[in-house]
Formats: structure tokens, C-alpha cells, sequence
């Protein structure tokens, strides 16, 4: 239970569900109220593909181009980290790529938006992919079935916010979304570092 727990802990942090709602509620604001449960539906369940492919096949990329567990993990934190600033600084949609101009010019040439914007680069983005990778290698098989059903439950916290995300945004209003966006932000950050230090320290011993 402590390692679902985990898991789904890092993971809703980095994904960050809640930061996606504002967008969400601007790409679907003349849709109707069944049109949003179906895009919040997709999203979901592309955002449950994206990340069980990553956790399953991403060590098979890492050996391809010869990267190792421990760049991995540095790499990812430092992604992590950004977007932990971003998440303080209130830049995450900008961190995101998904400046509202940009994505509304781009949403007009699309027919659905629940692979793209939402679910990449939004949710499923470079630091919830890196950080599964990196777990995949940590955790035994048993393990990684917990990990798997933790990922389904963030997916599902996803779907959930997603098809709430209207009244979300009027219950807490953009001050409240900030506010605690400001939260998770400082949580992912030590993520971040935590990932980033656990990497130096296996190179050092490795060297001693």
C-alpha cells in the first residue's frame, strides 16, 4: 500500500491534473456538457496508453541509444524541477508549450483535442514519462503491478477533475487553481531533486 501510495503520489504531482483544468474549461467552453465527458473520457484513456507503453518499453529505449538509468534519472529530475517553477511561478501553461492564442489557433484545425493538447504535452508530458522509466527500473515485478494500478488510479483522479473541471473552476476560481497549483509545484520540485540527488549518489559510489 505504501508503494501505491507512492507512486500515485509522484505521479498526480507531476502530471498535475488540476493546472490542466483552466485549459481544459477554455478548449471546451462551447461544447456541450456530454461532449466534455466524451473528450475527458479520450483524454484519460490516452493518457493511460502514453504512460503504460513509457513504463513498459522506455528501458528498451534507454538501451537503444545508450543511455543509462542514472542520466535518466537526472535528466527527468531537472524536467521535474522546471516544472515545479513553473507550477510557483504560475507559467505552467507556458512551460507547457500551450500559450491560449497558440492553442486556440491550433484547436480550430482540430476535430478532437483529447490526444493533443490535452493529453500530450500537458498531461503526459517528458517528466511523468521519465519518472516511470525510472521506477520500471527500481521495482520488482510484484511491484510494478501496484505501479500499474497506481497509474490507472491517477488516470481515473484525471478523468474525474477533467469532467468536473468547470465546476472545479467555479467552486475555487483562478485565485484558488493558483494556490494550490503554488502547492504541488513546491511538491514536485522535491521530486525533482530527490531523483536528481539519488542519481549523483549511485555515480559517486559507483566511482569510490
Amino acid at each position: 500500500m505504501e508503494l501505491f501510495i507512492y507512486v500515485f503520489a509522484a505521479l498526480f504531482s507531476v502530471i498535475n491534473p488540476l493546472g490542466t483544468v483552466p485549459v481544459f474549461v477554455g478548449l471546451t467552453e462551447d461544447h456541450s456538457r456530454s461532449e466534455r465527458s466524451r473528450i475527458s473520457l479520450f483524454t484519460s484513456v490516452n493518457v493511460l496508453l502514453i504512460l503504460i507503453i513509457s513504463f513498459f518499453t522506455g528501458r528498451y529505449i534507454l538501451q537503444f541509444f545508450g543511455i543509462s538509468i542514472e542520466s535518466l534519472r537526472i535528466a527527468g529530475g531537472l524536467i521535474i524541477v522546471t516544472s515545479g517553477f513553473a507550477l510557483l511561478t504560475g507559467s505552467f501553461s507556458k512551460h507547457k508549450g500551450m500559450e491560449k492564442k497558440r492553442v486556440k489557433d491550433d484547436v480550430e484545425q482540430r476535430d478532437a483535442i483529447s490526444m493533443t493538447p490535452l493529453a500530450i504535452p500537458m498531461l503526459a508530458g517528458p517528466g511523468s514519462i521519465s519518472l516511470l522509466i525510472s521506477l520500471y527500473e527500481e521495482y520488482s515485478a510484484s511491484e510494478r503491478l501496484l505501479a500499474v494500478l497506481a497509474i490507472l488510479a491517477v488516470c481515473v483522479a484525471t478523468f474525474l477533475m477533467l469532467r468536473c473541471a468547470h465546476y472545479i473552476v467555479g467552486l475555487l476560481g483562478a485565485s484558488g487553481i493558483n494556490a494550490v497549483s503554488r502547492i504541488i509545484g513546491f511538491i514536485v520540485i522535491a521530486i525533482g531533486i530527490e531523483y536528481i540527488s539519488s542519481a549523483i549518489t549511485t555515480i559517486l559510489w559507483s566511482y569510490s
